[in-house]
This record gives C-alpha cells, structure tokens and sequence, in this order.
C-alpha cells in the first residue's frame, strides 16, 4: 500500500492519494521506503523535486493528518519535509508546506544541523533561500552575505572569523558588492572553510560569477586548485 502512495505522490495523482489515506488514515505518517526514514511529505519533497501537483499533494497529506514538521528518520542528519523542499529549489512545495505551518527555522539540516535556509543557501538554491527569507526565516551573517542582504549586515557586529566565513559566503552566491564591503573589513581574500577546500575564488567561479572572480584576481584572490591561479 505503501508503495501506491508513493507512486501516486511521484506522479502528482492526487485522487489516487487522496482514496489510499481515507482507507489507510496510517499513511498520513507512516515511515514509507525501502530505509522506512521517511514520510510521504518527505517523498513529495525528495530529490529532483518538482513532482506534478506538489502543493495539491501537500494538502492533501496535511487534510489527512501528517505531520507538517515530520524528521527524517535516519542517521545523517533529522530534516523535515521544508529542508527538502528548500534544497531543490522548489518553492512552491515550499510555499505549501510553511502555510501548512511548517517551522521556518527548524533544525536538524545535512548542513551542519542548520535550518532549510542554511540547506538552501549551501545547495546554492537562491529561489528557494530568497523565498523563505522572504517568509520570515531568521539571517545570520553570513545568510545576509551570501544573499546579498546589505541592509542586514549592519546589524551585526562579527568578529574575525565569522568576517572570513561571510566573505566566503558572499563569493559562493556571487555578492560581488557584499565580497567588497566585507574584504574593507579584514577578510580574507584566500579564507578556505573547512567543509571543503575551495577558496572564495574557486567558489565564485563554481557559481558563475565572472565579473567577481576577475575582481578577486585583481585583489589577491587565488584558486586551490593545482594549476590554477
């Protein structure tokens, strides 16, 4: 039975879905799959994301009871169905899920226990990252970095390393104004971070950002890569 909701939910057959929950209420939140870790609002917000009818689908789960802030049942890590969500970009399913009262700010993300911004803003889905901060998701730092937030920034009074770690942030989302304003502020041209060794230029580069990875050459910046400058 568990794997009809699946399926129903994969291929947005909310009908379908919607006559398996009134005959099996169990479903709602059963742990469904072969690791039996996840939950079927997990499913509808699993890797690619985008299934036809997301937000019909969520509403559908959530009439029939499942919880909105269920955890992953796994080991690596405790992410609700918004962490997903955030982590593919589709905002959408995002939407659906926070109007459903799903925890803006829940812990628990693959990225080190943060919330679904934390998931978006790593994965580099910036739909995804500007949508729930648009929706009330609380910025630290290096968020208003990496997104650009220049107005959040003044808010707050970092110290050094957290200054290296939004610069850092700000090339990975290709912030070219806020690298410039943080390396006024003793950045680190070369900071590497320790989940990955990829400089701020190799990390604007990654993301496309052209115009910033000739401004980090012009200023010091140089690549991790063997070879590269």
């Amino acid at each position: 039975m568990s794997d009809a909701a699946i399926a129903a939910v994969q291929h947005g057959d909310v009908e379908t879905l919607t006559r398996l929950l009134a005959e099996n209420p169990e479903l709602a939140n059963a742990r469904v799959g072969d690791d039996k870790a996840r939950t079927l609002l997990h499913v509808v917000t699993d890797w690619p994301g985008h299934f036809p009818n997301g937000p019909a689908t969520v509403a559908a789960l959530v009439a029939a009871g499942a919880d909105v802030n269920a955890r992953f049942g796994g080991t690596a890590h405790a992410e609700t169905p918004l962490h997903w969500a955030s982590s593919t970009n589709d905002v959408a399913v995002l939407d659906a899920l926070l109007d459903a009262g799903a925890d803006i700010n829940a812990p628990g993300a693959v990225i080190a226990g943060g919330t679904p911004l934390d998931d978006a803003t790593a994965f580099g889905q910036w739909q995804a990252a500007h949508r729930l901060v648009e929706r009330g998701a609380e910025t630290t730092f290096t968020h208003a970095a990496t997104l650009g937030l220049q107005d959040r920034l003044a808010a707050h009074d970092p110290g050094k390393p957290e200054i290296d770690r939004a610069f850092w942030g700000a090339c990975h989302g290709g912030q070219q104004q806020t690298a410039e304003h943080l390396l006024g502020r003793g950045a680190d041209v070369n900071w590497i971070p320790p989940w990955e060794d990829v400089t701020p230029l190799d990390a604007a580069q990654r993301s496309g950002a052209d115009e910033l990875v000739r401004w980090l050459r012009d200023h010091g910046g140089r690549s991790a890569r063997p070879g590269s400058r």
